[in-house]
């Protein structure tokens, strides 16, 4: 037995984090035990644990995946803890131990400081610091604005890059937390500064100067000397500036080093008058370095271009070996696609993603500093001689989250989409969750954000990213009554509150606990969740008291396929019935919310106010009838999905959504909204069929045609670069934009079945419920949660299902076998005293499991006959035409009973209509070969 993953707050040893109900995680892992019975939580002040601060004792009280530490902490401080744990079965562990460190302490003595030199000059403030005697501790409390490196005799201390981040510096700036390495006599501290977020160009409705129009630095140095004297040593006016050799920098517009610079001029600085109110301990992961790409090729374009391929489209810098002669100029350029086989980046609209570099004729390894780029391809100019790749390397930049889920299935394409959407998140997930990383944007919209959480929690660990976050949404409501506004954080700008963007507020947080089991988010965003809400109720009121939200403007299913104007931005569903929905869906969070942290006066509140809203929403919007009044795929999946759809209507809404699809020849035109619901709500409603068709459509609109163009992200458009390989247009086109990677939620929700509960948050207990499909022979992945390593694994293999899974230490599992008998899957499990109960629901078996391995084979009930493959190439199908050799297979569920009708229907009937495996002029051709096979 062992234990790992040791985190406070989701994080990892954090040094200076605002720690203000510090709680622990941790995972056990390599043991045959079933629970655990108790644990004990030890923290001390020295690593030996003799200085003892806290003692939980033996406890059958803490739960892994969240134990507050019940302690006052003292600043400045350094704590170590460990668990032990006893397990069920006798078994016992102790772990390493793990250290957390607190924030400075009082108000801050050093002064705000800016470099007295023009404010476009970009500088590096300076200090020597004079050490006496030895010292025992050393520790700087820093940020610099807008973007900063800190340097001791010349090293760069730490290894995170584009501190202190973006937040919203109107209300709360970050600053940082160093542990230095003093020694006696002269020690040399530097600032660089670059402009960042903060000063430099960034923005859509203001672009340069959104928080300040200086640069400028805050620091103090505390020292604690051997001889148990202390010392403070801020900044001040005694501190000196000098011009930087990174003579311009920029969010979009790149970066020039310029190395021969004479940096030896030394100018004062001045005391600027900011507020030191702000100042407050982090929140941010750490943003660093996290990979490196070796190009995988030299292209020499028809244009004559050097262009490096880095075969990913990633974020962040570009590294190289450099020996120039002096004064040699080299010019870089970013792009994410090539056209005509030349490099092009015409997508960027006005950001310029380059970087230029001047060499002083030494030998260095060169690298950017204060931007980063969306990139695949890069354009070389000024290189002597051939490129090698070995002297090139993409640095691969994100905020610092562990990845937790993987997925591999039988198609290669499939498993090219779920790297895509891990990809994207990396690219996108820069201490602010943004659109796109490349154009002159770069924002944190809120409905994107909340739109991918699912996906990014299944992911990744993304509970701290998030609760940095979720403080910034909750500043900007601050300023807007309660509104969220559709980017944060979001600069001179009073910012449209939109549904299913500022929903935001409410999903992200309540995603975020189902996941990791942590109520400490929902309590942090307990105001923020209530405000966004109580801002909808107010808005209900103002015109009319309906319990509807029929007021203001909203994206709402932005970029659907099914609105009227070519090339518009804006879907065909009444956006008021979206504004409905999801006014009722995050009351019924808020609900939810307020009832775990014991808030019982709220909690009826809101219940009421949900109840209310969904009656409202039924009168509004179904016929007596039962027909749904707005007739497109997203408003039936609104209505689905968000509970909203009345008994009495469920079934003329789910063959509503049918009908739809089966006149849109089985393709989706859903945008923004009803993408990320319509494959849940087809795998729920019966029609998961239909769900995997839609996931592996290789045609226009479909997550595989991009796969097959070649993305190596999610686009943000279905149709961002036409079969021809050319850009379908450069005002809103980016090639990494996560929105649509939602679709990986329903592969681990779905496909695979790992679906986190309401009870047991954290995956303390959880379902398992795959659905498999005969599209897809296999699948399998897994997902080191909160509680530990879930599996879930399934194939198709002649006409038996094989399922395999995994329940982690001291978690319960309900497992569902679809189209099981009891009594076949009884004589399974007969003598594991793992297996709590199997119970025969509808024509699926439940299986209550403890933790441990099981496996499952069977046949399925569902009538099974032969149904013949279309992935075939034409010519291979016609080849075959007599022997059946390719079409004479067996698959699984190919006749079926939809819940909302009585007959039995084949996928061919189901479906009625052009395969999408092969193009639409040859259908009659298959359906004439299948015809006379069968």
């Amino acid at each position: 037995m062992k234990i790992n993953h040791l985190k406070v707050n989701h994080l990892v040893n954090p040094l200076g984090y605002d720690l203000a109900e510090p709680t622990i995680s941790y995972v056990v892992e390599e043991t045959q035990a079933v629970r655990q019975e108790r644990a004990q939580v030890l923290v001390a002040l020295d690593e030996k644990f003799a200085e003892m601060v806290f003692d939980s004792g033996e406890s059958a009280e803490i739960v892994s995946t969240a134990y507050i530490l019940p302690m006052e902490l003292k600043p400045e401080t350094r704590y170590y803890w460990k668990v032990r744990v006893w397990a069920d079965n006798g078994e016992t562990a102790e772990s390493e131990a793990a250290w957390f460190e607190t924030a400075k302490a009082g108000e801050w003595t050093a002064d705000w400081i800016t470099p007295a030199l023009p404010k476009e000059v970009q500088a590096v403030l300076m200090k020597n610091v004079e050490i006496s005697r030895p010292v025992k501790k050393a520790r700087m409390y820093v940020v610099g604005l807008g973007v900063y490196e800190l340097y001791l005799n010349g090293q760069k201390q730490g290894d995170e890059v584009l501190l202190p981040g973006l937040c919203d510096f109107d209300t709360w700036i970050q600053y940082q937390t160093y542990e230095l390495e003093l020694s006696e006599g002269q020690n040399h501290m530097e600032i660089v500064l670059g402009d960042g977020w903060y000063k430099g160009w960034y923005g859509l409705r203001q672009t340069s100067e959104n928080y300040g129009d200086r640069l400028a630095a805050i620091a103090e140095i505390h020292i604690t000397y051997e001889d148990g004297t202390q010392e403070v040593i801020g900044t001040d006016t005694t501190w000196k500036a000098r011009k930087s050799q990174v003579v311009y920098s920029g969010i979009y517009p790149g970066e020039i080093y310029d190395t021969t610079l004479d940096t030896s001029e030394i100018f004062d600085t001045e005391v600027i008058g900011l507020d030191k109110e702000k100042l407050s301990p982090r929140l941010s992961p750490p943003i660093t370095v996290h990979e490196q790409l070796k190009p995988i090729e030299v292209i020499h374009t028809p244009a004559g271009e050097t262009v490096l391929d880095m075969g990913q489209n990633m974020v962040g810098w570009l590294s190289f070996k450099c020996s120039a002669p002096k004064g040699t100029r080299l010019f870089f350029q970013f792009g994410e696609i090539l056209q005509d086989d030349n490099f092009y980046n015409d997508n960027l609209r006005t950001a310029k993603e380059e970087f230029t570099y001047i060499s002083d004729g030494t030998e260095r390894v060169v690298r950017q500093h204060f931007t980063f780029y969306g990139y695949r391809f890069v354009k070389v100019t000024g290189w002597d001689g051939e490129p090698d790749p070995e002297d090139f390397r993409g640095l691969v930049i994100h905020s610092e989250m562990e990845e937790l889920g993987h997925i591999e299935t039988s198609d290669p394409l499939v498993n090219q989409l779920v790297h895509n959407a891990k990809w994207g998140q990396k690219g996108n997930f820069l201490d602010v969750p943004t659109d796109c990383p490349q154009r002159d944007e770069r924002y944190g919209w809120t409905g994107d954000a909340q739109i991918f959480s699912g996906t990014a929690c299944f992911n990744m660990d993304t509970y701290a990213f998030y609760t940095k976050y979720g403080k910034d949404v909750y500043a900007e409501q601050l300023k807007l009554d309660g509104s969220v506004p559709d980017v944060v954080p979001v600069a001179n700008y009073q910012g449209d509150a939109s549904t299913a963007w500022g929903d935001a507020a409410t999903i992200i947080p309540w995603n975020v606990y189902l996941h990791y089991g942590d109520k400490g988010i929902l309590a942090r965003q307990y105001d923020s969740m209530k405000a966004w809400v109580d801002y909808m109720r107010r808005e209900d009121e103002k015109y009319g008291n309906k319990y509807l939200w029929q007021s203001g403007f909203h994206y709402a299913d932005w970029l659907a396929l099914d609105g009227n104007v070519e090339g518009g931005v804006y879907g065909a569903t009444d956006p008021f019935l979206i504004c409905s929905g999801y006014y009722y869906y995050s009351t019924d969070i808020v609900a939810k919310t307020a009832g775990i942290l014991g808030k019982e006066e709220d909690a009826a509140y809101y219940t009421d106010l949900a109840q209310k809203i969904h009656d409202a929403f039924v009168n509004e919007y179904f016929t007596p009838s039962g027909r749904l009044c707005v007739n497109t795929m997203t408003a039936h999946v609104v209505a689905l999905y968000m509970g909203l759809t009345p008994d009495f209507a469920y079934e003329k809404t789910c063959a509503g959504l049918l009908e739809l699809l089966k006149r849109n020849k089985y393709h989706l035109n859903t945008g923004f909204v009803g993408t990320p619901y319509l494959c849940p709500v087809l795998s729920e409603n019966g029609m998961n069929d239909l769900a995997y068709q839609l996931l592996m459509e290789k045609g226009f609109p479909g997550w595989l045609y991009e796969v097959l163009m070649g993305a190596t992200t999610i686009w943000e458009r279905w149709n961002s670069v036409l079969p021809n390989g050319k850009i379908s247009g450069t005002g809103m086109n980016s090639l990494n934009h996560y929105s649509y990677g939602s679709i990986v939620e329903w592969m681990y929700r779905y496909m695979l079945g790992i679906r986190p509960c309401e009870e047991g948050a954290g995956f303390k207990k959880f379902t398992l419920a795959p659905t498999p499909n005969y599209q897809m022979r296999w699948a399998k992945g897994s997902l080191r949660s909160a509680a530990g390593t879930i599996e879930s694994e399934w194939s198709i293999e002649g006409k038996e299902l094989h399922f395999r899974f995994t329940v982690p230490f001291d978690a319960q599992a309900v497992i569902v076998l679809p189209d099981a008998e009891e009594a076949v899957i009884a004589s399974q499990t007969a003598g594991n005293d793992r297996i709590l109960s199997v119970v025969q629901k509808n024509g699926n078996v439940e299986i209550t499991a403890a933790a441990g391995s099981y496996s499952f084979v069977y046949e399925p009930t569902v009538p099974c006959r032969k149904i013949y493959s279309v992935n075939s190439p034409m010519a291979e199908l016609e080849a075959n035409e007599k022997t059946k050799d390719i079409l004479d297979r067996e698959y699984f569920s190919t006749v079926k009973k939809l819940p909302f009708k009585d007959e039995l229907y084949t996928l061919q009937e189901l479906m009625n209509g052009p395969f999408t495996n092969v193009p639409y002029e040859q259908q009659a051709k298959i359906d004439k070969l299948l015809r006379e096979v069968e």
